[in-house]
């Protein structure tokens, strides 16, 4: 059973936050989200009343990130930390398979089923669904065959997806930026709602660093306090900074 969710210590913690279903609602098409005005202005408060303590964790490329963020250029890890913006701006990749094979094994099903979509990310690829539930077994036993002949890449079955990822993962990037300034010594919060979350909740609250996981939504997970949908993110996030107004 989960926690009551109270507000983060702006001042003390680290804050990690996933994109999509976090920050913002899941929308048909990955480029159709809508980031709410406010959002902009509550992360700017955080990053400089946290000393820069503020990273975004996300599935998505760090450009898509930064440009629905604009004209924040926050810490943040891309394509599930394949790619990583340390806080002094350094940009860090990792080795990642090549996807073209893997794509060329999947066009035949996307380009028979115009409700189905090929999200090509640097050492991913993502299947998406949302307009063609049916066909969820189709996409998953696809992928799963193509994985069969193109080595390199970890199954992930979101939300109304089904991605190919490399072997890394975001609680990889959390344990990262966690050993470099500012994150360093603080008790991290890491809060998302999706599967690919659960690597950042176990990180998090493991002995090592001894934080918080806050889970988006109804499902399993290991996080220790929940939240109902990214509007009650928003309002934490609010509230935590009130609360940081009032207090400092």
């Amino acid at each position: 059973m989960t926690e009551q969710t109270r507000p983060y210590d702006v001042a003390a913690d680290a804050l990690f936050l996933d994109f999509d279903g976090t920050l913002v609602d899941l929308a048909p098409q990955p480029d159709g989200i809508v980031v709410p005005p406010e959002l902009i202005t509550l992360l700017q408060q955080i990053q400089l009343e946290s000393d820069g303590a503020l990273a975004i964790v996300s599935g998505r490329p760090l450009d898509q990130l930064d440009f629905f963020l604009a004209p924040l250029r926050l810490p943040a890890a891309g394509v599930h930390g394949a790619e990583r913006r340390t806080a002094d701006g350094r940009i860090l990749q990792q080795p990642v398979p090549d996807v073209q094979h893997l794509r060329e094994r999947l066009l035949p099903l996307v380009d028979s089923h115009s409700g189905l979509q090929l999200e090509l990310k640097r050492g991913a690829l993502a299947l998406h669904y949302r307009h063609a539930a049916h066909l969820e077994q189709r996409c998953v036993d696809t992928m799963m065959e193509a994985l069969r002949h193109e080595p390199g890449f970890t199954l992930l079955h979101g939300k109304m997806v089904v991605e190919a990822k490399p072997h890394i993962n975001k609680g990889d990037a959390v344990a990262a930026f966690l050993h470099e300034a500012p994150f360093r010594g603080r008790r991290p919060v890491f809060i998302g709602d999706d599967v690919t979350d659960e690597a950042g909740f176990a990180i998090a609250q493991g002995e090592v660093f001894g934080g918080l996981g806050i889970k988006i939504g109804a499902g399993p997970t290991q996080a220790l306090q929940r939240l109902a949908d990214p509007a009650a993110v928003l309002g934490l996030l609010r509230q935590s900074v009130e609360v940081r107004s009032t207090s400092g």
